[in-house]
Formats: structure tokens, sequence, C-alpha cells
């Protein structure tokens, strides 16, 4: 008897961390995977986990997404198969060491993959959800999106992309059927750090998340519908404060003369 399908969830960089939590869950879900991650042993031994765990279809993409090639190969399977229903924008790099201690290429590197990348992927999948009516596209952001003095600024420039996009894309496209979510995790447990040249052993142990919980508590608030989920703040209606007065704000920065302040 096949099992019952909530459709095919692509998650890029899936082979390990956040994104292999995201395969694990969704799978539990209902969903039939498309896991996409540059290496691909990592990719074909979570997969067979993955299906014999679950009963999933799950199938692999070897793919670098600063590469060009790479990234227009995953485009082609968003726009081509139509029982794809959710997008996971996972896959990315980060820094933590200061701005101009940072090697001007690997902040280009940056870039390409944090934002180029996902923002390719998005408008490669988002059509498709429109003209079917339904879909979900969760891109991953993180806290530095709102606080950019934490860690590197170029990261920080290209998370706070991350939610500017998610934030539009919701306006743009609810009454369209389309749900998106912008998911700002704090420190997480995963080899963001060390791979970023600082590893999560150095940090305090109570400011930082284990993988699974941060993508539990993620699914939780796309369930309940947010478009912006901090997993890490506990008390949300700071955030709806925030948000509350950034609308406020968006509403008074046009005016034909300069505030008196600048005369």
């Amino acid at each position: 008897m096949a099992l019952s399908s909530k459709g095919t969830a692509l998650i890029t960089g899936a082979s390990s961390g956040i994104g292999a939590v995201y395969a694990d869950r969704l799978a539990r879900q209902g969903y039939d995977l498309i896991l996409v991650a540059r290496s691909q042993a990592k990719l074909n031994a979570l997969a067979r986990h993955l299906s014999d765990q679950t009963g999933r279809t799950v199938e692999v993409v070897a793919a670098d997404l600063k590469e060009k090639a790479d990234v227009r190969r995953v485009e082609d399977i968003l726009r081509n198969d139509a029982s794809i229903t959710l997008l996971v924008n996972n896959a990315g790099v980060g820094a933590v060491m200061p701005l101009l201690g940072s090697p001007v290429d690997e902040m280009e590197d940056m870039i390409t993959l944090n934002v180029t990348a996902l923002m390719r992927l998005a408008y490669a999948v988002v059509p498709g959800f429109v003209a079917r009516g339904a879909g979900t596209v969760i891109n991953i952001s993180s806290i530095v999106a709102i606080a950019p003095e934490i860690l590197n600024g170029v990261y920080g420039g290209t998370k706070a992309f991350v939610l500017g996009l998610s934030q539009s894309m919701h306006r743009e496209l609810s009454d369209k059927g389309v749900r998106v979510q912008a998911v700002l995790p704090g420190a997480t447990a995963t080899d963001f750090w060390s791979e970023a040249g600082n590893p999560v052993e150095n940090l305090p142990p109570e400011i930082v998340m284990s993988a699974q919980d941060m993508v539990d508590a993620a699914l939780v608030g796309l369930a309940k519908g947010e478009v912006v989920t901090i997993p890490g703040l506990h008390d949300g209606s700071q955030w709806d404060r925030h948000e509350a007065q950034r609308q406020v704000l968006s509403g008074l920065f046009g005016n034909s003369t300069a505030a008196p302040r600048y005369r």
C-alpha cells in the first residue's frame, strides 16, 4: 500500500546540521525528499537512513550552490518537478572574523551562496506554486539579520537580505496560496561555527541551541502561520512590538520636504 504524501520537499544544505534535521522531520511528516548538498557520500548515507526509517522516497542531488552550473541544475528541478510542495533554502556559510580581517573573495563567495543562490532557487520554485495555488518556502536567515553587529558584517548583511526577501515574498504571495517563513536561529550546535573559524565549544553553552530543538521549534512556528520565527526569543510579543513599530515607521518616510532637523 502506497504511503500518503504531502508532496516533495527540496532541502539545500541537507547533508548535515540543520538541513539534515529538516530532512528527518519532514520525512516523518509525510514528505518525499530531494536532498541537495556538496557531498555525494553524505547525501547517499542520509538518504538510505531516512528511506529505511520512514519509507519515503529520497532522491539526492550533489551540487555546490556557489557554482552557477550547479545552481541552474537545481533550478531546473524546482521548475519542472510539480510534486515539489516545499523548498527549504538552508544552504549557507558564515563568518565570525571582523569585516576588515576577512578576505574579500571569501565574502563574495558568501554572498553568492547566501544571497544569489537562495534568491534564484526561490524564483525558480514560486511560479509553479502560484500556478498550483499552493506551496511553501522556508528561508533560513539568522538573528544577525536584526543584530548585524554580533558577527561579520557581510554575513549579517546576507541574512538581512534573506529576512527582507522573505517578508516581501509573504506580502506578495500570501493571497496566492504560497506560504513563506523566515527562520532566525541564534547560535546553533552545528559545523557552522568550526567552518567559520570559531568552534561552538568556545561559546557559552547557555546560548547554544541544538539543531534538533531549533528545527522542531521552527516547524511549530510554521504550523502556527508565523512569517518570522525566532526559536531563541522566549517572549514573542517583543518581536510583535518590533514589527508593529516597523510598520508604523514604514508609513512615515515619504515626505516632499526634508525633516526640520535637516534644515
